[in-house]
């Protein structure tokens, strides 16, 4: 099997199998769902943290206000008495103004957080050298939207972006997530400084041998080529920096010594090799 580590931009993101024969146009569907099904799993979890910590969010028309600002226009959360987490509500005020700050408790909150850290670990295993495939990030949302069924038996809201992203009628418009979202058909591959071409097989770029490895970066549609990574790394060059500034110091040390130090030392000592012959190396003198 072919090993794909795939990149957007310098950022790794995941890696993924398949074989020499796979047509293109597949690789780069598969690609595209896995790389997107993991934003949508980061997003879920981002709001799923907030739903712990203050509640489910309240309608379009009261975010933002203040609690006078409410009363004086007459507005109500119609989903408040209905959507109250399992075993109780406790109130964390949502200083933004987002959420109605009727938060699940400890308990419950701790599920939730819990299957957030293994949604989280389950996509993304590129340290863990574990290939992800589509069925893993349909599990992680699986996952999270069990967890939140335990803690919101009756449903969360409709105009919740959790329960839009389960339904997948989110509203990314205008937002930062909207500029990570590629839809598979404006999504390119790039390996080696080239475009791999949909029509093709991967073969046709990396030849027959199973046991390749190689980086490929994805790209939108008509923003043109990957930037190239650099040779050295950041780390590298750190590594490079301490080591010239420790020979720096060292050349700076030898340079302050005086020229006949040397002579101090044993291995300077004419006499050194005949005294060693002679069994006399090492002697030393002084009371017992």
């Amino acid at each position: 099997m072919v090993q794909l580590h795939v990149k957007r931009g310098d950022e790794s993101q995941f890696l993924v199998t398949s074989t020499t024969d796979a047509p293109l146009e597949k690789l780069i569907r598969q690609v595209t769902a896995i790389y997107n099904g993991r934003l949508k799993v980061d997003r879920v979890c981002s709001e799923i943290s907030e739903l712990a910590d203050h509640g489910v969010t309240l309608p379009p028309n009261m975010q933002g206000l203040t609690e006078e600002q409410i009363v004086e226009l007459k507005l109500k959360d119609e989903w408040e008495e209905q959507c109250i987490p399992s075993g109780g509500a406790v109130f964390r005020k949502d200083e933004i103004g987002r959420r109605n700050g009727h938060a699940p408790n400890d308990k419950m909150k701790a599920v939730l957080m819990r299957t957030v850290e293994e949604a989280k670990a389950l996509v993304s295993k590129v340290q863990a050298n574990v290939c992800v495939t589509v069925e893993m990030v349909k599990e992680a949302l699986d996952q999270l939207r069990g967890a939140v069924m335990i803690v919101y038996p009756m449903g969360l809201p409709p105009h919740d972006p959790i329960r839009m992203e389960f339904e997948d009628q989110e509203d990314l418009t205008g937002t930062q997530a909207s500029l990570q979202v590629i839809p598979e058909d404006e999504c390119q591959l790039w390996w080696a400084g080239k475009e791999m071409q949909r029509g093709k097989k991967l073969q046709d770029y990396i030849g027959r041998n199973e046991k390749t490895k190689l980086v490929v970066k994805l790209q939108k549609k008509g923003h043109g080529a990957p930037a190239r990574e650099p040779l050295v790394s950041d780390e590298q060059q750190k590594q490079m920096m301490l080591h010239y500034h420790r020979r720096q110091e060292e050349l700076k040390k030898l340079e302050e010594a005086d020229d006949d130090s040397y002579l101090d030392s044993e291995w300077s000592n004419r006499q050194a090799l005949k005294r060693q012959f002679q069994g006399l190396a090492n002697i030393k003198w002084g009371p017992r």
